[in-house]
């Protein structure tokens, strides 16, 4: 289907392209993987645009073999008639104008992602190549650009069915530091967008691996959404959806609780995740609260009135906002700003969830009664934090007495090494520079906080050690700017049991201090697996690939290797120079690139149903390798 009425009349130029390529990250948050993955998105989202005017129901990815993307939809095709006032194509000026588009109004789209109209001129502008084909009216247009500029005509051809516009682009790399992308950080974003599109059929292609492709297809939505956050969780009740529309604003949210104590929110606007929330959020928490307390009310419940955090525990929710005129924060778009939103979307909400309560007692009981255990169990998580507080444990001025902190009060400067075992914590300490580098040994492994409330979190003396040494506080008391180290390294042994801490360890940041991993305060140390050594030359080497590519280079006859299983084996100058020297390190930066695929992952190491982590051992088992047995 073809809109006539979609021409170069729709596009509307606000300024050029000037200063893209010397400041990209201000158009696509920076220059390093995360910014590279950025200009498949902004493509995407224009595809995406068109599903959400009712054009397309195709798009396609392909990662090439060179790191190339190409991304394919059946929408109407970018417009690729004359525009009078630059005497050129309306594809051209597109690829070309900085804010050029036609989403600077409602004429075309009534809703779009895509609002400020830079996404794919900022591909153009970063990409050393760039070439766009599409299809209308029967015909091909095709266009080359060289780092923004066009290096052909449009080059007009016959014989095109349907509509589309492919594009194909090699980002420059003179301009970003990484080049190759990740497979599984597209196709989270892929799945995001399908899930929150139902019926539209996205997929993605690697050419770079053999037969590896997916296809993302959700005839439920948001519903769908909400069965794949909640998989491996045990349900309360089938899921809820409410769908509504109030002053051109559609809200769509699906919720479930489930038997676990953390809850997960998140929110989109225009398909766009908003991470920060917003508006939107604010209203759904809002009459949440409202709608719960009333029920209490109605139904002679004689408990305390519940606080908006009582009412999340366990819950699991997709909120979906589409609006006609958007206003984020930012060009990130992390959070909405339009005030009317809260409102609108609190009536909405307010309305349906009073009506499914009311309609389904049996269901209603089973909430309330999870919310009011919640409740007692903040209470008693307040009663330990006065506890703690007043053994001297948790926010005050004294340090665990086995912390070995740093002379700096600079927290960009410190480090935090948290290390398993008294003995590592030893030789970290003697190996160490006092200047910057804080040493916190843990004894054993710390609570499994997948599966206990704060109150029983708070009684590990372990866990308060390090809440301690953070000083960000945990849980609503969380305050990123008080964090005393801004890095904080997780250093275990190479074995089966120093993995199993690391777990426990990123569980319980992921879970009570997910913002610190959000800043990038979180890394792993990445120790030598092998020390090879050769007459007077050694190696050290983090595992069998680096060891095996010693052998080629230097052959195997008067090589001798050892092979370290614990942080204890090597002495505090050995573990300086391999582990803790920020000139010879490794260290692997946690993010938190899949929000949704994390709190999944985490649910199957380290929740209660067996079968999922018995099937994850099993899928994963052939990538382990230096197994300890």
């Amino acid at each position: 289907m073809t809109d006539n009425n979609y021409t170069g009349s729709n596009i509307n130029v606000l300024e050029g392209l000037e200063g893209v390529r010397k400041r990209p990250a201000m158009y696509i948050g920076s220059t390093g993987l995360p910014g590279l993955h950025h200009l498949v998105y902004e493509c995407v989202d224009n595809s995406i645009d068109e599903v959400l005017a009712g054009y397309c129901t195709d798009i396609k990815v392909i990662i090439h073999k060179d790191n190339s993307i190409t991304v394919e939809d059946n929408g109407r095709g970018i417009p690729v008639d004359v525009i009078p006032k630059y005497n050129m194509s309306a594809l051209t000026v597109v690829l070309t104008k900085l804010h050029a588009g036609g989403k600077f109004n409602n004429d075309s789209y009534k809703v779009s992602g895509g609002l400020h109209g830079v996404g794919v001129s900022c591909v153009n502008a970063l990409s050393s190549l760039v070439k766009v084909t599409v299809k209308r009216d029967g015909k091909f247009y095709e266009q080359t650009f060289i780092r923004g500029l066009p290096s052909s005509d449009v080059i007009i051809k016959d014989g095109a069915q349907g509509t589309g516009t492919t594009i194909t682009f090699t980002p420059d790399e003179q301009i970003f530091e990484e080049l190759v992308y990740v497979f599984d950080t597209l196709s989270s974003r892929l799945r995001e967008l399908a899930f929150l599109n139902k019926g539209v059929k996205i997929y993605i292609t690697d050419e770079r691996e053999v037969n590896l492709s997916k296809e993302f297809y959700y005839e439920g939505g948001i519903v769908e959404f909400i069965h794949y956050m909640n998989e491996n969780k045990t349900p309360l009740h089938d899921a809820i959806y409410f769908e509504a529309e109030k002053d051109n604003v559609i809200a769509e949210i699906a919720m479930q609780y489930n038997d676990s104590y953390n809850e997960k929110v998140i929110s989109f606007v225009n398909n766009i995740n908003t991470h920060e929330g917003g508006t939107h959020v604010a209203g759904f928490k809002t009459a949440l609260t409202r709608a719960v307390n009333n029920y209490l009310d109605a139904h002679n419940y004689k408990d305390d009135k519940l606080t908006s955090d009582d009412t999340r525990e366990g819950l699991s929710c997709v909120i979906s906002i589409k609006i006609p005129h958007p206003q984020f924060e930012g060009q990130t778009k992390t959070k909405l700003g339009n005030s009317e939103v809260k409102g609108l979307v609190d009536s909405i909400i307010f309305t349906k969830l009073t009506e499914f309560l009311e309609e389904n007692p049996q269901i209603a009981r089973s909430l309330i009664e999870k919310m009011i255990n919640a409740a007692k169990a903040r209470e008693a998580a307040r009663k330990a934090r006065e506890l703690t507080r007043r053994k001297g444990l948790l926010g005050s001025t004294s340090m665990p007495g086995k912390l070995a902190d740093c002379s700096t009060r600079d927290p960009s400067k410190s480090e935090l090494y948290l290390v398993e075992g008294d003995s590592a914590g030893g030789s970290a300490k003697q190996g160490r520079n006092r200047e910057f580098q804080a040493i916190l040994p843990l004894r054993g492994k710390i609570l499994n906080v997948e599966k206990a409330r704060l109150a029983k979190i708070l009684n590990n003396n372990e866990v308060t050690s390090m809440i301690t040494a953070l000083g960000t506080g945990i849980g609503t008391e969380f305050t990123l700017e008080k964090a005393r180290y801004h890095k904080i390294i997780i250093m275990t042994d190479a074995d089966v049991d120093g993995a199993h801490i690391r777990t426990l360890l990123l569980t319980f940041f992921y879970r009570y201090m997910q913002p610190l991993v959000e800043a990038g305060y979180v890394y792993i140390a990445q120790p030598p697996f092998f020390k090879a050594k050769k007459g007077k030359q050694e190696y050290w080497l983090q595992d069998e690939d680096e060891l095996n590519a010693l052998y080629k280079e230097i052959g195997r006859d008067g090589v001798n290797v050892q092979r370290f299983k614990g942080l204890g084996e090597m002495n505090p100058s050995q573990l300086w120079e391999t582990t803790m020297d920020p000139t010879n390190r490794t260290l692997l930066r946690v993010t938190m690139d899949d929000a949704v695929e994390a709190d999944r992952i985490f649910t199957i190491l380290m929740g209660d149903e067996v079968e999922p982590r018995r099937k994850f051992i099993q899928d994963h088992a052939k990538e382990v390798i230096n197994l300890d047995v």
